[in-house]
Formats: structure tokens, sequence, C-alpha cells
């Protein structure tokens, strides 16, 4: 399998959650100059994966006229994970899009040496991918997790750093057996004990909680062991970015103000995306925001939203090779064009 495939985003099927048939969504109010006069240009931006409640902040970016005051005309489709994501942006098929960072690393390190991305942005500052069982699976700490079995989609980005994790959290990956799932059925596999764990990210436990009749998830994040890993980041082509950094400037500085809504209030978000995704339920989409919120906000005092550190950035890209995931050489301004990313 190439590594452009190994970079996917983990998400569940959650099913209050997922995308309408009809994906695209634009501002319907912007079809003309915003009233400044000057023509806004289109821009294509993909959801990481689908339209869970996660990715809700475009839409609350969309809904409050940040893009529209940025000089953007902007339609909103459904991404579909890291890989396909970073193709579309390299292809010119759309112009921003949230991918992994981790999985973004792989990509330009990895066998395929991938080009022509570059991020401009954290989403979250760490990583959120996790391992997310059920309370009566027999696991409950990492070491559990040896003998089970685990389902998750091909390529998502709990399995590819499933061994780096593993190594650091005193697991022997070997006695960990992976079965494919599809993001969609995921949950409903773990719910129906055929499992006991599925790759996940954290902020999917209510959404497993309530597809499993209310028995408890029981979460294990990566990020417990891996703490320098980024989570999703903002990307854009090499070729826009060096063209438009200015523009860059704007795009970016809009979505991080409607991300910074979403988290800050989440209630809002939700009955904002339900307007853009019919299917899309308020309070699951809030809740997802709740524990995403910490994930966004970093720990460290007056780091702000969105900003990437080239020295964190070194020693993810150290992980990564240490265990195996990316050739030697790589160095972070080859995959983060930190001109243009808030400061840390």
């Amino acid at each position: 399998m190439h590594r452009r495939t190994l970079v996917r985003s983990v998400v569940a099927g959650a099913l209050a959650l997922t995308m309408s048939a009809a994906a695209g969504c634009s501002d319907d109010s912007a079809d003309g100059d915003g009233g400044s006069g000057a023509s806004l240009e289109k821009i294509t931006y993909l959801t990481s994966f689908g339209t869970f409640g996660r990715d809700s902040y475009a839409y609350v970016a969309l809904e409050k006229g940040y893009f529209k005051d940025a000089g953007f005309d902007v339609t909103i489709n459904p991404g579909q994970g890291s890989g396909k994501n970073i193709q579309s942006i390299v292809a010119g098929q759309a112009q921003f899009t949230p991918i992994d960072l981790t999985g973004g690393l792989i990509a330009a390190g990895g066998k395929d040496k991938v080009t022509g991305f570059t991020a401009v942005s954290a989403i979250q500052q760490r990583t959120m991918a996790a391992i997310i069982a059920l309370d009566g699976n027999g696991i409950n700490t990492p070491k559990d997790l040896e003998g089970k079995t685990i389902a998750d989609q091909p390529g998502s980005v709990v399995k590819t750093l499933f061994p780096t994790y593993a190594k650091l959290a005193n697991v022997d990956d070997k006695k960990v057996k992976f079965v494919n799932g599809e993001a969609q059925t995921l949950i409903g596999t773990l719910a129906s004990g055929r499992v006991q764990g599925i790759g996940q990210f954290v902020v999917g436990k209510p959404t497993v909680e309530t597809v499993a009749k209310g028995k408890k998830a029981v979460v294990l994040p990566y990020s417990d062991v891996l703490q320098d890993l980024y989570g999703n980041v903002l990307i854009t082509s090499s070729k826009y970015a060096q063209d438009n950094p200015e523009k860059v400037k704007k795009f970016t500085e809009a979505l991080l103000k409607g991300l910074n809504d979403a988290i800050t209030n989440p209630n809002e978000a939700g009955t904002i995306t339900q307007k853009y995704v019919q299917t899309a339920k308020p309070d699951g989409v809030a809740a997802e925001l709740t524990l995403m919120g910490p994930y966004v906000k970093s720990a460290a005092a007056g780091i702000p939203v969105g900003a990437l550190d080239a020295e964190r950035v070194a020693r993810s890209i150290a992980i990564l090779q240490g265990s195996g995931q990316i050739d030697p050489g790589l160095k972070p301004e080859q995959v983060i064009n930190f001109d243009l990313t808030p400061k840390a």
C-alpha cells in the first residue's frame, strides 16, 4: 500500500454527525463584493474527513462572515482524510484543508517523498489519535491491549503510529491484532463485541457511548506518551503559499477565528453546523468540540491558537525516524512554512 494512503485522519462513523448527500456548502451572501468594492476570491476548502463536529469551525467562520471579510468566497466540501486531501491540494482541486501533521510528515519523509504542500497553521496542539474500548472489554491501560483485537480503517494514523506508541507505552505490538474496518462501521463493530477496541480520535468518546447504548468508553490517548506530536494542521499548496503569502495569512486568520469561536461556544457551533449539514446533531457537535478544546489551546501560557513550533516539529520528526516511520534527513521547514504560521 502506498504511503499516501497511510495518512488518513482517524474518524469514527458517527451516525449523528455524518454528512448529508449534498456535500458542498457555500456562503450564499458572498456573491457580491462584500461591500468593499473588490471581488471575492473563490476558494475550495476541504474538511479533514466528512462533516463531523470536530470540523465545524469552518462552518462557523463561513456563517459569521470571517471568510468574506478576509476577501474569500469559500465553498466547503467534505475531505477524505490526510492522504487524499494532500493529493487534492497538490493537484489544485482545493486551496486549503486540514491534515494530520504526523501523516504529512510521513508523506513527505516516507517512501513516496510527497512534495507540493505546506502547513501554515496548527489546528490542534496535540495529536487526538487514540484507541477506544468499552468498559468490560478488559482494556484499561495500554498494556491491556496485548492479546486483544483492534479494528481500524486501513491507513489510519492510529494504526500507522501504533508501533511507535506501543514502544513508548511498553506494549508488545506483535501481541496486538489489527483488523480492517470502515470508518462508518467502526463504532458499531465495537458495540457489537466483535472487537475489543477501535482506532479513533479522543473526541469520538460521546458518540461511541451513544452507539454503545450507555456503556462507558475507555480512551487511551496517544498523546499520553507522544506528547510532541501535533494534531491536525492547515495546509495549502507550496505554490499558492509562495505566490499569495498575504492571502494565506488572511485565510488562516479567518479560519482560526472560527476555530476559537467554536471551542469557546460549542453549542452555538452545533446550531450553525446543522444549518449547513442537515443530518448533524447540535448536541453531538458540541460534545466533540468540548473535548477538542484542550487540544486546540496549549496548556503552555501565551501560545496562541494555531501556533507551530519548529523545535517541537523537529522532535516529532526524530520520534518518527527512530521508529522507522520516515527516512533520515527530513527538516521541519520542508513541511511547514514558518513565515506564515502564527508564532509560538
